[in-house]
């Protein structure tokens, strides 16, 4: 197989490209580093596409090893063909070399490894060639051997027909032709294993969908119904279709073997081939469910990792409780703790006046500008608390609900411990709450992407991939910011490129041991951190304040020469950069290409560096827009039909999007409710932190269900 020909068939970039990009990986440098600094090689790839030819590239290469391993085994048997070489030559996917291997595996005694023990292969062979001058059961004579436990012809030719049927279910010509009707024409069908139990997959005890049509969401949802035991599901085939094309590619229709051999496939397909051909399509069902799950997981992670932080602003972060109360801080502009405490405005304590007393003079002390509150238990209670007590403050401020997912799992983390020792872990969850909405993304990589809730299903998936796959989308993002070198957490530095978990920790020892970073140069003092590393992470990382100005900016190192003779030649200096009076450079500049060639750089990289200079330290994430204050409260029974409301989007699933609409329970605009045009997929209209405009459909307040719509009618 010739890789980069795949690659370039399938990604419709020209091959160079490719291979600039194979050997850049092979080099050991980063799918960030690659996207961002060596855009002349690659023809300017973002790191979406980057990724996903990594992932295919070890696919192929995976792909080649397995046929290499197989043609050396079946050689070692003495069976290669130059028909056997040549199809697993041209075996593009793992199914179709494990089709071609199949009938060389070694196997478990079956019904036909036991015939073959009997020596009843000669004759199962005779038969299936079809070119016999005897009928089977005469021919079957020979074969009664009471020492080997043959003793009646009968028994010779049912033995020989397992040796036949299992030829028939091991040749990949005949899985071919079943596994095509089986995707054409088969249906995933459910049934209640019990229809009297009530459980939240009534919907599918008793449905049925052509399998080519089945949606992901409904696959995750059936194969957990199965898991749970309250579902039995079945991939049901047309079986006079599968038998009379395999009749029509096996029965040569002689006299003596027409009705043998036709009864030998019926038996071969109910036997062998329809179970395995169901688990295989059941698999690829589940598999390609997943994928589109993970895709979805991925992009909602991306946006919500994305979304615009409120900077500078002092928080009052209320983890909301019953029993044990309403956890408090209070947080500055850049995270730190000024203030804790417990309040318990909400039942059975009912202590809402005291909690004011405790509060309103730790806000109007530190001066707080914004309340985050929780949206788990008791979240609802809490917020009318807020709602009331914000009447009373002396300046205005707002709240807002934080989605805290994941915020628990931190809280009782190692790290959360490492970082808060003095508090609890009630109190840990309450920081967390507060500092993911002054920066989501710097508080958010301490959570494992999996609990974060934003996806579905996620649990029921292949925890590896999906742990990849979220690991590659917070990897990316935490690079498309950049990392203050000088104050991030060692959790966001071990996702810039080229970091480790342990060179991560290192970094943040040496901050302490010996200050501030002063120049990104000084990061090759650090333990573990070589020169490859080094070029990897250096123009991922920002130091304000520094010797050079560059070092604030997105320019890397390598480049810093360039920058310095673009800055001269447009009449600029580092100073300007510091003082960002360097806004004009592209309206200086005429012949890019030219002046790329004067400067000795790509013409993509001069035009990242006349963007980092003329912006230096902009966050990508200010385009983004801010999350909703609020200054009172809803509740459902507010809610009617026709209502016109503001809510931002928390979740995207294959059916709709879940929208915060300033209630307990968030709302869901269904995919058909998001437009009047046609979509295939919600991503296309909304992404998590949108703000959008709905109207209420329909409250049921005993299933606590929101109907939306964004239609504008």
């Amino acid at each position: 197989m010739n890789i980069l020909q795949v690659l370039h068939t399938e990604f419709a970039v020209k091959e160079h490209y490719i291979q600039a990009v194979i050997d850049l990986l092979d080099e050991g440098n980063t799918i960030p580093f690659i996207a961002r600094y060596r855009k002349e090689a690659t023809g300017s790839l973002d790191d979406q596409i980057l990724r996903e030819m990594a992932e295919r590239l070890a696919y192929l290469r995976s792909l080649n090893e397995k046929r290499e391993q197989y043609r050396n085994l079946i050689t070692e048997m003495g069976k290669m063909t130059e028909e056997i070489s040549a199809a697993l030559d041209a075996a593009g996917t793992l199914v179709a070399l494990e089709d071609i291997y199949r009938p060389y595996r070694p196997k478990r005694r079956t019904r036909a490894t036991i015939a073959k023990e009997k020596g009843l292969e000669p004759l199962a062979l005779a038969v299936f060639e079809q070119e016999m001058t005897l009928p089977p059961i005469v021919a079957a004579q020979e074969y009664i051997n009471e020492e080997k436990g043959v003793a009646t012809p009968e028994e010779a030719l049912a033995g020989a027909l397992d040796i036949v049927a299992e030829i028939i279910s091991d040749d990949a010509a005949y899985r071919d032709i079943v596994r095509r009707i089986f995707t054409d024409k088969a249906v995933l069908a459910c049934k209640a294993a019990d229809s009297t139990k009530e459980s939240v997959y009534e919907m599918y005890y008793d449905f049925a969908e052509p399998v080519k049509k089945c949606a992901g969401h409904r696959v995750l949802a059936v194969n957990r119904g199965e898991a749970e035991g309250f579902l039995k599901v079945s991939v049901d085939a047309p079986e006079q279709d599968v038998l009379r094309a395999l009749g029509k590619a096996i029965n040569k229709r002689r006299p003596f073997t027409e009705q043998v051999i036709a009864d030998t496939i019926k038996d071969s397909y109910s036997r062998l081939l329809a179970p395995s051909i169901e688990r295989e399509i059941r698999n690829m069902l589940s598999e390609t469910s997943q994928e589109g799950a993970i895709k979805v997981f991925a992009e909602n992670l991306r946006q919500l990792l994305l979304q615009a932080p409120i900077k500078d602003r002092v928080v009052l972060a209320l983890d909301p409780g019953f029993r044990t109360g309403c956890k408090a801080c209070i947080i500055d502009g850049i995270g730190n703790v000024l203030y804790t405490g417990v309040v318990y405005p909400t039942p059975p304590a009912n202590k809402a006046a005291e909690a004011k007393k405790t509060l309103l003079p730790q806000m109007h002390k530190h001066g707080v500008d914004v309340i985050a509150i929780g949206n788990g238990t008791a979240s609802r209670e809490t917020e009318a608390f807020v709602a009331d007590m914000l009447k009373e403050t002396r300046r205005e401020v707002f709240y807002v609900i934080v989605n805290e997912a994941g915020a628990s799992v931190y809280s009782a983390s190692k790290l959360g411990a490492e970082e808060f020792p003095e508090f609890d872990v009630a109190l840990r969850s309450a920081v967390s709450i507060g500092r993911r909405l002054q920066d989501p993304l710097a508080e958010l990589v301490k959570i494992d992407p999996r609990s974060i809730g934003v996806g579905q299903y996620q649990h029921d998936m292949n925890q590896k991939r999906l742990g990849e796959a979220l690991g590659g989308v917070v990897e990316g993002c935490v690079n498309s910011v950049g990392v203050d070198l000088n104050t991030a957490s060692p959790s966001l530095l071990s996702y810039v490129a080229g970091l480790s978990a342990t060179v991560s920790k290192n970094i943040l020892k040496h901050r302490e041991a010996n200050g501030r970073f002063a120049s990104r140069r000084d990061l090759l003092a650090v333990k573990g951190l070589g020169p490859k590393a080094f070029e990897q992470c250096a123009g991922f990382l920002r130091i304000n304040g520094g010797t050079n100005p560059l070092d604030s900016t997105g320019v890397h190192p390598e480049s810093y020469g360039a920058a310095a003779q673009l800055l001269e030649y447009l009449g600029y200096t580092a100073h300007d950069i510091q003082a960002k009076t360097a806004a004009n450079l592209r309206g200086k500049l005429r012949d890019t290409a030219d002046l790329a060639k004067k400067l000795g750089v790509g013409q993509p990289t001069l035009e990242d560096i006349v963007k980092e200079l003329e912006k230096p330290g902009r966050d990508p994430r200010e385009d983004m827009p801010l999350p909703i204050l609020r200054s009172d409260v809803l509740s459902m029974e507010d809610l009617h039909e026709g209502l016109a409301l503001k809510g931002v989007v928390r979740n995207i699933v294959d059916f709709g999007a879940f929208v915060d609409i300033g209630v307990h329970q968030d709302g869901l605009v269904h995919i058909s409710q998001m437009t009047n045009k046609f979509i295939k997929h919600p991503l296309e209209v909304v992404s998590v932190g949108d703000i959008v405009d709905v109207k209420v459909l329909s409250v049921d307040t005993g299933k606590k269900r929101i109907s939306l719509t964004m239609k504008q009618v």
